[in-house]
């Protein structure tokens, strides 16, 4: 069990000089970072702005041996920071662990904070690292990836956050990209996206996880196709989609609609109706459940939301008669309310699937 962690805690806030003996001794810090900078494996330009650098960036890099002392602490994706055992475990490994990932510009760790400290408490003067080019907040990027997909795994709530500070850095990502990164659903990252108050300028097209941009509304490039066919009969279904910008899948299905005579452009009338339509009512064995659930009866705030369930199950005729009693002067207020509030049950629904998946 680690219990001494003054060594650790100094490697996090900018590191110890070397001492004697260990590597980079007598070595000024400014003499350091010049020398390992100019002698580190240039890699390929990482913000390509393609969509595919989100995928093993750091892959196929040569790492060197850095002075623990060079290195500075990076913004971590851990909302409650290090974990003591794992890197306890990490100190009883006797074989190499692998190369941490360095921003280049600044010596900050983007990934490998516990295998840096676990070297630290192991004597050790160096390190191997694989140097990053890039920003700082695609460096965030890449070590919310990371930790995603290898060593200690980050926590629903870490990702969480990660997820919605990545949406405010990189607006024109679509969900599915951001979801994959982060390690959530996308219907979460849509969720995260609506409530959040600074996600940029408006968005008309974003880029997906495979590196093409595309239009968030399909209208646009739907009848982009249609035009396409138009003037290039000839043309491949593959490059129809390339000019347009959408998948060889929506192009084949404008195709299909040309040839039947429709228009390329499916009708939102289905979704129309459907989204005028009274719900349902929640079947009263659910709520009954859940009313008797101890869990949610013995405190306050699980009580509170009992109440507010049992206020919204509702049957037709009960939602009929509230509208009725709307007067024409409110009907657009009161409207835009149960749109906004609507849209808050949703993204709560969302967060609990997520949670139940989790466990």
């Amino acid at each position: 069990m680690i219990e001494d962690t003054s060594y650790a805690g100094s490697v996090l806030v900018g590191y110890r000089p070397a001492a004697s003996g260990e590597a980079g001794a007598g070595d000024g810090p400014d003499h350091q970072d010049s020398e390992l900078r100019a002698r580190a494996p240039a890699p390929r330009d990482p913000d390509q702005r393609d969509g595919r650098w989100l995928r093993g960036a750091a892959a196929g890099r040569g790492a060197v041996r850095v002075p623990l002392s060079a290195l500075l602490a990076g913004e971590s994706p851990r909302l409650d920071g290090q974990d003591a055992a794992h890197i306890a475990r990490l100190v009883e490994v006797d074989g190499p662990l692998p190369p941490i990932l360095v921003e280049r510009r600044t010596m900050r760790v983007i990934d490998g904070t516990h295998r840096l400290m676990a070297a630290a408490f192991k004597g050790q003067g160096t390190i191997d690292v694989e140097f990053y080019d890039g920003s700082s907040e695609d460096a965030f990027l890449l070590a919310v990836q990371a930790n995603v997909t290898h060593g200690f795994p980050l926590s629903q709530a870490d990702r969480r956050a990660a997820a919605a500070r990545i949406i405010k850095t990189h607006p024109h990502l679509s969900d599915r990209a951001i979801a994959e990164v982060a390690g959530l659903g996308a219907k979460t990252v849509a969720s995260l996206r609506r409530r959040s108050d600074d996600a940029g300028p408006p968005q008309t097209a974003r880029m997906g996880r495979d590196g093409r941009v595309r239009p968030l509304d399909n209208a646009e490039g739907r009848r982009k196709v249609a035009e396409l066919i138009a003037s290039r009969p000839d043309a491949s279904l593959r490059e129809v989609a390339r000019g347009a910008g959408v998948s060889p899948a929506t192009a084949a299905d404008v195709r299909k609609r040309l040839n039947q005579g429709q228009d390329p452009v499916p009708a939102r009338s289905a979704k129309v109706r459907a989204a005028g339509r009274v719900p349902e009512p929640v079947p009263a064995s659910v709520l009954d459940k859940l009313l008797r659930d101890p869990a949610l009866r013995h405190n306050e705030e699980g009580r509170r939301l009992l109440g507010l369930l049992r206020q919204s199950a509702l049957g037709p005729q009960e939602w009929s008669s509230l509208i009725a009693v709307v007067p024409p002067h409110s009907a657009s207020l009161v409207g835009r309310l149960a749109e906004h509030y609507a849209q808050m049950w949703m993204s709560f629904a969302q967060e609990l699937k997520d949670k139940a998946q989790a466990t």
